[in-house]
């Protein structure tokens, strides 16, 4: 018969008591944008508990346009962010080591929003006229279309490129011929505006065969070389498309959560709700995991912007599939 004193008892109970109430993990994410529906799945997570029941305690802080993601994450400000390949690439080959770990937006949201009364009803209209691009990165799938197409972008018998900003105005205001849009967000600035659907014609990149892979998932390389982090991103990616599901299946709800979430003040119901519905159209159908045919059209696209492309060279080591591997055992 074993003898314990009262005070090795007392030990040993707060021994397993300390043992049961570990602290959860802190996991940091750098979101691309402002909070929207366009990150629901995250703000779901956190919300019905799907990180906590993974052991993560979980700060999501919202981006901006003064915020740069890969900035954030190099300087230690966040374990993990969302970011466009297209960033990330160009990024990684200036030396920042993001890699992209998982890849919840398995199709990709931007067109070309034209007005119909400019005749245009094909790509064979476009030139002779104007079209507005949105640069930083984001010109090179239009590029890349615009080459397979054999339509040069300096004007004359080509198209004049007009360096837009992020909203629609120059459509809006006689400036440009068509613009860039995103499904979920600025098209329905355009409807918002006064200009009907049927008013319209839209060119999807996807569609065109020039899209790129939008909002993933991305750590700093040098990280992955430690077991436990590569545990908390498999719990973290497990729980973030158990959010991104649930907002799929839920997209009102979800853009509730989402509201509830902004600070600003600046979303509105409608707004975020007909996002989200626009948002599940392009997370469907993803579990999390890099479709590699996806990735290698992404670099094909990048690389070939013509004199000026995105990336000069493959890149090595810019994804692993090992966190998703992970992620997907459970």
């Amino acid at each position: 018969m074993l003898n314990y004193t009262k005070g090795a008892l007392a030990a040993f109970a707060l021994g397993a008591m300390s043992t049961g109430a570990m602290a959860a993990d802190d996991v940091t994410l750098q979101l691309k944008w402002v909070t929207q529906a366009q990150f629901a799945g995250y703000y779901v997570a956190l919300e019905n508990g799907f990180y906590s029941d993974e052991d993560l305690n979980v700060t999501i802080k919202p981006g901006g346009p003064d915020v740069a993601p890969v900035q954030v994450l190099m300087g230690g400000g966040a374990d993990v962010m969302v970011d466009w390949m297209p960033s990330a690439l160009a990024a990684r080959e200036q030396g920042a080591p993001v890699v992209n770990i998982a890849q919840p937006f398995k199709s990709s949201g931007m067109m070309l929003t034209c007005r119909k009364d400019t005749g245009i009803t094909s790509p064979a209209d476009f030139p002779g006229k104007t079209l507005g691009v949105w640069f930083f990165g984001n010109e090179y799938p239009f590029l890349s279309w615009m080459s397979s197409l054999g339509i040069g972008t300096e004007g004359g018998d080509g198209v004049t490129v007009l360096k837009q900003g992020f909203n629609v105005d120059p459509i809006l205001q006689g400036q440009a011929d068509c613009v860039s849009t995103m499904t979920y967000n600025e098209y329905w600035q355009i409807i918002d505006a006064g200009i009907g659907a049927d008013d319209l014609v839209t060119f999807k990149y996807e569609e065109q065969g020039v899209a790129t892979l939008e909002d993933g998932l991305y750590v700093l390389e040098e990280k992955l070389g430690d077991d436990a982090f590569k545990d908390q991103m498999a719990r973290f990616v497990r729980a973030s498309m158990k959010g991104w599901k649930w907002a799929e299946e839920n997209p009102e709800d979800a853009a509730m959560i989402v509201l509830e979430y902004d600070e600003t003040g600046a979303q509105t119901e409608k707004h975020q709700v007909r996002m989200m519905g626009e948002i599940a159209k392009l997370t469907a159908g993803s579990d999390g995991s890099l479709n590699v045919a996806d990735y290698d059209r992404t670099v094909a696209t990048l690389m070939g912007g013509g004199s000026d492309p995105v990336i000069t060279k493959m890149p090595e080591g810019a994804y692993t599939t090992a966190i998703t591997d992970m992620a997907m055992m459970k």
